[in-house]
């Protein structure tokens, strides 16, 4: 079984803010705009390199989402920051009629996901962006996993044209992709390969589900990994391939099951490939205070509710 190491971890956020600062080198139409959270993105590189380049809307996300939609009309790429609850369900009616209605060139960039923001609490936490965002026309949604791939997706998407919602986190997590990876939007990642199951994470649950694998090895149960790290568009591919291999799945996600990577995965195999799946997820609930590693833990998002979702989608084969 091949092994991933983490090279020291780092938080994901740092990857889009050290992304963003390389395109401003790179690309003279990226801009950037934020929501009175320069910090918390770590936006300020970028800000120092390009200040004519970078617009601080204060505590107004709709307005960000609405200047950030004229300023593609110019010809611009605008990258604009805060976190995920603010960046979803707080301007959801400027980001559908303003930038997916009419397809604007708009990267919509989420930091703070899930319940890893920690501390700060239900209303801070968010759980149903990922649903949100990927039920618009026309939206390519992007949940990476670690420093390198969120780096290296920041950078990918000002290439895309057309709308992104790319979504990261606040915790220094492990960072073990390659740094000089080339990442390719709506392709998925085989981590390894398997026989008897087949794991589908996203966001942070993908190095749970290497953790995950290497147990089950040691158990004797060969499980495939893959990281979906463009929910939309989905892999269909890969995962049909796969499934097709092992004879069941496993989703892992920071997300509520419903609306989120599981229930893509569900439908393409319900529609191609009926198969019996398990979802690792939060069970529609919003979250609570307390910190990442306790979160994981009460709301089964970690290797252990893996490796026990993967025993029981076995006995269903």
């Amino acid at each position: 079984m091949k092994k991933y190491t983490d090279t020291g971890k780092k938080d994901t956020r740092s990857g889009f803010g050290d992304g963003l600062t390389e395109l401003g080198r790179k690309n003279p139409n990226v801009v950037a705009l934020c929501a009175d959270l320069v910090g918390s993105l770590k936006m300020q590189d970028f800000i120092d390199e390009n200040p004519e380049r970078f617009f601080q809307v204060g505590i107004a996300e709709a307005n960000m989402i609405g200047m950030s939609a004229g300023l593609t009309i110019g010809g611009k790429i605008p990258f604009a920051g805060t976190f995920a609850n603010f960046a979803t369900g707080r301007v959801y009616d400027q980001i559908r009629q303003s930038v997916a209605y009419s397809n604007k060139n708009v990267k919509i960039c989420a930091s703070h996901s899930g319940v890893t923001l920690g501390e700060d609490g239900a209303t801070h936490q968010i759980l149903e962006d990922i649903g949100l965002m990927k039920m618009l026309p026309g939206m390519t949604v992007i949940n990476t996993c670690d420093y390198n791939q969120t780096k290296a997706a920041t950078i990918a998407i000002a290439d895309h044209v057309g709308p992104v919602y790319l979504r990261f986190g606040r915790p220094k997590v492990a960072n073990f992709t390659p740094e000089d990876q080339n990442f390719e939007i709506g392709k998925a990642v085989q981590l390894f390969e398997g026989n008897d199951v087949t794991i589908i994470a996203t966001g942070h649950l993908v190095w749970e589900a290497i953790q995950a694998a290497e147990k089950l090895s040691e158990k004797g149960i060969s499980a495939e990994v893959i990281n979906i790290h463009t929910i939309k568009p989905l892999d269909s591919e890969a995962i049909l391939k796969s499934a097709k291999r092992t004879g069941c799945v496993v989703t892992a996600e920071e997300h509520n099951f419903l609306g989120g990577l599981g229930e893509s995965v569900a439908r393409t195999l319900a529609e191609n490939h009926p198969t019996p799946q398990e979802f690792v997820a939060t069970q529609d609930t919003f979250g609570e205070s307390g910190t990442p590693e306790q979160l994981f833990a009460k709301y089964g998002l970690n290797a252990e509710a893996i490796i026990k979702a993967t025993e029981k989608v076995l006995k269903r084969k």
